[in-house]
């Protein structure tokens, strides 16, 4: 059995996000020992090895809940763990694309800029009217005025 401190340290995940994934069912809860300190069977490292790279990949939370209670049953054929990782690249894609407009929206910001005085300034011009813009990219929404939640 490891403690939370060993568990962290041999997966690269912080000891509170150790917890909170305890806290949401992403890791079972531990046993603990008479002094109330979580022990970890070895097993552990890589089931949060394996959150931990799904994390660094931009999987949900709900994503590699899945995967996880498919990673629990390997008899099973692997078409729903092929399904979440393309929806995963998908939204990874899409994600590259908004920020490759953003990218050259910011570069065409600044290739117009003359690096004069700021009522001048291209980059405030253009910040201040999203409609001087080449690229559809998301834009802010105003609040409310009248929504008093």
């Amino acid at each position: 059995m490891i403690s939370i401190g060993q568990l962290a340290r041999h997966t690269g995940v912080k000891v509170p996000t150790v917890r909170y994934y305890e806290k949401i069912g992403l890791l079972p809860e531990p046993a603990r020992s008479e002094g109330n300190q979580r022990l970890y069977p070895p097993s552990m490292v890589e089931r949060l090895a394996f959150i931990h790279h799904a994390r660094a990949l931009g999987f949900s939370l709900d994503g590699i809940r899945d995967l996880l209670s498919l990673a629990d049953h390997p008899d099973q054929p692997c078409d729903a763990a092929d399904e979440i990782a393309r929806a995963q690249l998908v939204a990874v894609e899409r994600r590259i694309r908004q920020l490759q407009s953003l990218q050259q929206e910011l570069q065409r910001m600044l290739r117009q800029c003359h690096s004069g005085r700021i009522s001048e300034c291209r980059v405030i011009e253009v910040l201040s009217d999203h409609s001087q813009c080449l690229q559809d990219h998301p834009k802010m929404q105003s609040p409310d005025m009248s929504d008093k939640s």
